[in-house]
């Protein structure tokens, strides 16, 4: 099936709604359910516009299976991933393309404890579920969808990892790429003793300024720039889901 074009190694990703849609991200979480029987799953999504119906499918698919749904709303992809261990859920999945165009979806799945799913360990189980679409019914007791911010809880989690007492007040340029790593940055201002110089800090799913992934040469101008033009110390560009990023120095 041509629509399954969206099954990478690691991921599914691809072009909406020609290589994935609202149909396919409803049977893909239906196809999870049956394969890892979970109880509670976390989703989350990057700023795309695509992100929400596909987000919202995913969520139709496990109500219907039986299983909870936690929503975490719009965030990157390491925000799913907290929440699902954090919250002791049994899996998690990102609606996010990373760092491709805005035409571009495609989700990250994680089991228990954030372990990554990838071919290798249920991806194309998953893929030949969806495929075969041989669904038990829906279930007795539908899953029940909570809302719940977990960025407070996730930035907490973060300043664990440093001893904030021992940094230098030094001056930041950060570029989110109209990204979700701006929605991050305005809670850790307020906790760490930098001075965040921001440049397309605001999300928007467009892309306005340009695709947000900094590997690419002719994407590096705009941090850098922002680094010499400010004195900053330092400059740090993040991709949409702000699993990556680069440093300028």
């Amino acid at each position: 099936m041509s629509h399954l074009t969206c099954f990478k190694a690691y991921d599914i990703r691809g072009v909406v709604p020609d290589e994935l849609d609202e149909a396919l991200a409803y049977r893909i979480a239906r196809a999870y359910a049956a394969l890892f029987s979970p109880r509670r799953v976390a989703i989350g999504r990057d700023v795309r516009p695509s992100g929400t119906s596909l987000a919202a499918a995913l969520t139709r698919g496990f109500v219907d299976a039986g299983v909870d749904v936690v929503d975490i709303g719009l965030c990157g992809t390491e925000e799913v991933y907290f929440a699902t261990f954090h919250l002791k859920l049994d899996g998690g999945i990102m609606v996010t393309a990373s760092h491709n165009p805005s035409e571009y979806n495609g989700m990250k799945l994680v089991r228990e404890q954030a372990i990554p799913i990838s071919s290798e360990t249920g991806l194309q189980e998953i893929a030949r579920l969806v495929t075969e679409e041989r669904f038990e019914d829906k279930a007795e007791r539908p899953g029940e969808v909570k809302r719940l911010d977990i960025r407070s809880a996730y930035v907490s989690h973060l300043m664990g990892y440093v001893e904030s007492e021992r940094l230098r007040p030094l001056r930041i340029a950060c570029n989110p790429g109209n990204g979700t790593a701006g929605l991050v940055l305005e809670h850790l201002k307020e906790r760490l003793p930098f001075e965040f110089i921001v440049r397309y800090g605001e999300p928007d799913g467009t892309f306005p300024n340009g695709v947000p992934n900094p590997l690419l040469p002719e994407n590096r101008s705009a941090t850098a720039d922002l680094v010499r033009d400010t004195g900053a110390d330092l400059g740090i560009a993040w991709d949409g889901d702000f699993d990556r990023c680069f440093f300028f120095d």
